[in-house]
């Protein structure tokens, strides 16, 4: 009976031998054809969310992306501006650029309306003559200055910038979006052919990179949550450790010392006494602005028409020179070529244009 129990006992070995041997072929082709089963390569939560902080603790990123709610607002020093704004659009795209430890370089795009802004060392500077033009009053001093502005730079306070810690600070991100806010997790997602890891929650989903270092990819907010102030938010996150050159712009504008503009001419008289044949019309004017930089000289148009008719009789133009400084005073005067003495019942005025910054 021994030799046929060792035979027995031989072949069981065998077949236990040949069946791991066919199990480990089927888990090496298995292994070579997709990820690892049972989580096994993937990064652990621990990592993800370390990689994630990190990404924001780098000198510097790139978030780019849209969102709903306020865009930029007008400095309140600045003369005109509306103290309630009716906003243009309540959609933005936002391009915002950070290099460490407080420059940024932000483009906030609305509906027909764009706004651009620099801050270095705590002092932002702005520009978009659109979004400046429809946040300020139809007087004529507002529309001068959206006039003597163009589309140069102007500054304000940093504190009208879209401010987003939560989606730039890492310590803000992190209690946000990362540890406990986090209730699920989903693997193998690509985001612009990054393989990459989805950890939700109440608040947003956020897209991380499975490999390490594992760098913030995504973050796309949940409906009806409001964060920032915004809602509806869908961010990219890119160029970790690039250095964006921001620096302080040139020739920029400074609202709150309006000698520092170009000239913006008003009207302060006409007088059309000397309106015979021929017609000599003068104007004083008053300079509201400075002396810097204008493109071109400021103008003075002269219309002559009928009181009665309203039909416009005759025109002439002149330039406005030499400037005056701030707040001061000037005289210009034209002809109006008329082919007769003017009608006793006549109307002359005057239209100042100001060209403003190039």
């Amino acid at each position: 009976m021994q030799p046929v129990t060792a035979l027995n006992t031989l072949a069981s070995s065998g077949f236990s031998l040949a069946l791991r041997l066919l199990l480990g072929a089927a888990l090496l082709a298995g292994l070579a054809g997709c990820s690892l089963p049972f989580g096994l390569g993937t990064p652990t939560e621990r990592a993800l969310e370390s990689g994630a902080e990190a990404s924001l603790r780098t000198s510097s990123f790139e978030l780019t992306g849209n969102y709903a709610g306020p865009g930029v607002a007008v400095p309140s020093h600045v003369s005109g501006a509306r103290s309630n704004p009716a906003p243009s659009s309540t959609a933005w795209t936002l391009d915002l650029q950070i290099n460490r430890p407080g420059n940024q370089h932000v483009v906030v795009s609305g509906t027909n309306v764009e706004v651009e802004a620099i801050i270095v060392g705590g002092d932002a500077y702005f520009r978009g003559q659109q979004f400046l033009s429809d946040h300020m009053g139809d007087d004529p001093l507002s529309r001068g200055l959206v006039s003597a502005a163009g589309n140069a730079w102007w500054k304000g306070s940093a504190g009208l910038v879209p401010q987003l810690p939560d989606f730039t600070s890492a310590i803000a991100f992190k209690s946000t979006f990362l540890g406990s806010a986090v209730t699920q997790r989903a693997d193998n997602f690509s985001v612009d052919g990054v393989d990459a890891v989805k950890l939700s929650g109440p608040r947003a989903d956020v897209y991380i990179a499975a490999a390490s270092p594992n760098q913030l990819l995504v973050v796309q907010m949940k409906k009806g949550v409001v964060i920032d102030g915004i809602s509806d938010g869908l961010f990219k996150y890119s160029n970790f450790g690039k250095d964006f050159g921001i620096a302080v712009p040139t020739d920029v504008i400074d609202f709150s010392n309006l000698s520092s503009l170009p000239p913006i001419y008003t009207v302060v008289s006409v007088d059309a006494s000397r309106c015979a044949s021929p017609c000599v019309v003068s104007a004083v004017l008053k300079n509201l602005g400075g002396l810097s930089g204008a493109r071109a000289h400021s103008t003075v148009t002269f219309t002559m028409t009928g009181s009665v008719s309203g039909s416009v009789l005759g025109t002439c133009q002149t330039d406005v020179t030499p400037d005056v400084g701030y707040n001061a005073t000037t005289t210009v005067s034209c002809t109006i070529n008329l082919s007769s003495r003017p009608p006793n019942a006549t109307k002359v005025t005057a239209t100042p244009s100001n060209p403003g910054r190039a």
